[in-house]
């Protein structure tokens, strides 16, 4: 039973919550409110502040505070949870060929549009649950046998976007044009006639929602309900997943979730902390399940898979959310090569049954150094005719100190055309370089400390066809090389002369704007198909960066992949003891259309080699050895040599879907502050919480503050 003494001390609580939200207080201001004032005094200090939020069309506390409503409030809610089962669904109704004769049938969804003929005449549509399809109502105030004498006028008073169970009869109509209203498919050949509706919730008058509103990322919800394409990429997401867990069951995989609740070991990533009530100890959510799905391949478990979350603490882009979802997989007593072909049948299927396109089998490979040196990019798109070629050798050297800063530096080149049909020689060429430099995005390679783009455009009606700052021999490598025509764009940029690191060249990240915004101008056709290759033969260790926290040893160096990747070839076994930095991983990376779909490795399955790795070339010292101490135990327990690769599952999903951002196919994905504003997390932490965990804030200005 509730009393008063709980209503006002629920009032209370309410009321100093909007107090401290507005830091202006909604009664008299005295510092505390007496909790034991009547009720007719709390409520003439009942009104809220005016950015509070409002519900249902009205004030929160104005509804708690009026106990006359009260009653009512629990008789409409008691209503709305005792509704008739729905015996037949739109999407059934859509495939039924129209009945003989009436049909009675409780159907659930929302209302859509409506139309009045008359006082006594109304149609609405009746969107189904899912937002697919589409029937109309009609509802009138003459009788018919077992309705509602009250169904039509409650209709009328219920707004669009209600959710409503409604009985009626369902019958022919004369068939109607096929109708598609944003996505939601009109059912034409029958209708319902309306004998009871039910509303299920209200839908208040504050919330604006039309077919051309564009709801903010704070309503998410909003955003799923209304964008058809949203849904049917979560949709499809689904089915997707579905498909990868039954072929890999098919295959002999087993389906095994690991823990999430994991410890802090220097992978290379960062890493999220959960505090415990235990003071000064931690867990960390996993950057993968690595370590884990190598213990299950010392524990007898030949082939493990799960569509699993990871968690990176890493600066956001439209590819990355701090949490993610990887397809993993591990097979015990294979190499890379068997993974490789595992992977592609994979993708030759999903790629096949959804897309209806086929794959060429196998794929093509390409080493690291070969995809940095034709495209700039350890992921390239290989659709694109922009192959990147060492010209320097051939140019005078007054016109490479002009272009660079460096001494001795490698000089590069590339070509861009322009559709014969879309284009009008060099002068639409000339004014897009220009617009393009000029342009924020042009801005970083103009600036660039190696020194800036050399530009020319291709004049037949200039010496040497625009080109004789090059020299004749340049200039006639360059036209038999690309085989230059009116209006071709060639640019050159240099970089220092050293073995290749990281993911891509200021060259190769030109190649890409330069052909986006060429694409997006119109003057260049955007690439179509899918073109998947394996990147393979990594350097096993990468010079450590400020950026890339790698596993904290004093070498200098990190593993490129992780520091479970083992040598690919005797030689680079050999090559450990005289110079690290040329070993060659055993390490593989899916490409698609530019898109790193994700990497895997033929992993260390000795103690005694992990161990060495850790210990005598990446300089890790005890405290760091002892962290893998777990690991250790178990390659050291006889484990089988193993491979396995994880694949990002919101990146497939996005790629196959023709999407530009994982954003768009994750039901609630964080901001690129890494922020869900919808329930405003990351949340503050409360002194208490801070007491809780041992956990307390330096100041800024604190040198020992982290």
């Amino acid at each position: 039973m509730i009393t008063k003494d709980c209503l006002r001390g629920y009032r209370f609580r309410t009321l100093r919550y909007w107090a401290r939200r507005s830091q202006t207080l909604p009664y008299p201001h005295n510092k505390y409110l007496d909790v034991n004032l009547p009720l007719w005094r709390l409520q003439q200090w009942h009104q809220l502040p005016s950015n509070a939020r409002s519900f249902h069309g009205g004030n929160i506390l104005e509804q708690q505070l009026d106990e006359k409503h009260s009653p009512a409030l629990l008789h409409r809610f008691k209503a709305s949870i005792n509704f008739p089962e729905e015996t037949l669904s739109l999407s059934a109704i859509a495939t039924l060929k129209s009945p003989d004769k009436e049909q009675d049938v409780i159907l659930h969804g929302y209302l859509g549009s409506s139309a009045n003929l008359s006082k006594n005449l109304r149609f609405v549509q009746l969107i189904s649950k899912d937002r697919t399809y589409s029937i109309q109502l009609v509802s009138s105030s003459k009788a018919l046998r077992n309705k509602d004498a009250t169904a039509h006028g409650m209709l009328k008073k219920l707004p669009m976007h209600t959710p409503v169970a409604v009985r009626g009869l369902l019958r022919k109509r004369e068939q109607q044009p096929e109708q598609d209203y944003g996505g939601i498919q009109k059912i034409n050949h029958v209708e319902l006639d309306l004998l009871s509706v039910q509303s299920l919730n209200d839908f208040p008058s504050d919330i604006i929602a039309t077919p051309d509103t564009v709801f903010g990322p704070e309503q998410r919800h909003l955003q799923l309900r209304a964008d058809v394409e949203l849904r049917k990429a979560l949709s499809f997401r689904s089915d997707v997943g579905l498909t990868l867990r039954s072929k890999l069951h098919d295959l002999g995989f087993i389906d095994i979730e690991t823990p999430l609740l994991f410890k802090s070991t220097p992978e290379g990533a960062r890493e999220f902390i959960v505090p415990t009530r235990r003071k000064g100890f931690a867990y960390a959510l996993p950057q993968s399940p690595q370590q884990f799905k190598q213990i299950l391949m010392g524990s007898g478990i030949p082939k493990y898979y799960q569509i699993a979350r990871c968690f990176r603490d890493e600066d956001l882009r439209a590819d990355r959310q701090p949490e993610f979802t990887q397809l993993d997989m591990e097979m015990s007593f294979v190499g890379a090569e068997q993974v490789m072909y595992t992977i592609e049948k994979l993708m030759q299927f999903i790629w096949s049954k959804f897309l209806v396109h086929d794959l060429p089998s196998p794929f093509s490979k390409l080493s690291y150094t070969d995809a940095m040196s034709l495209y700039g990019s350890d992921k390239p798109d290989t659709r694109l005719n922009m192959q990147i070629s060492r010209i320097g050798y051939l140019l005078p050297g007054d016109l490479v100190s002009k272009i660079s800063p460096l001494q001795a530096p490698v000089v590069e080149s590339l070509m861009l055309r322009f559709e014969p049909n879309l284009s009008n020689g060099s002068a639409t060429m000339q004014r897009f370089i220009a617009h393009f430099l000029d342009s924020t995005e042009g801005a970083p390679f103009v600036s660039n400390p190696d020194g800036g783009p050399g530009i020319f455009v291709v004049d037949s009606s200039k010496p040497l066809q625009g080109l004789q700052a090059l020299g004749f021999e340049a200039a006639d490598r360059i036209e038999e090389m690309y085989q230059i025509e009116d209006g071709d764009l060639i640019v050159l940029q240099a970089r220092p002369d050293l073995a290749f690191s990281g993911g891509s060249t200021s060259l190769g990240n030109l190649r890409l704007a330069l052909h986006a915004t060429a694409v997006r101008q119109g003057h260049v056709k955007p690439p179509s198909g899918f073109d998947p290759l394996w990147v393979v033969d990594f350097p096993l260790f990468s010079p450590t960066t400020q950026n890339e926290p790698g596993q904290g040893g004093s070498a200098g160096l990190a593993a490129t992949h992780h520091p479970f990747t083992s040598p690919k070839t005797a030689e680079d076994i050999d090559m450990l003891a005289v110079d690290p930095s040329k070993v060659i991983g055993d390490h593989y990376d899916l490409v698609i259309n530019g898109v790193e779909l994700g990497g895997g490795s033929r992993r260390i399955h000795s103690a005694e080699m992990q161990e060495f790795i850790m210990r005598d070339i990446l300089k890790m010292g005890p405290e760091r050895l002892a962290e893998f101490s777990h690991l250790l135990d178990v390659l050291r327990a006889g484990c089988p040599p193993h491979a396995g690769i994880a694949l990002g599952f919101d990146r497939l999903i996005t790629l196959m879907l023709g999407k530009s951002s994982v954003r768009e196919v994750i039901a609630f994905p964080k901001t690129g502050k890494g922020e869900d504003v919808l329930l405003k997390s990351p949340g503050r932490l409360s002194d208490e919480i801070l007491k809780t965990y041992f956990l307390h804030f330096r100041p800024f200005d604190d040198p020992t503050s982290v």
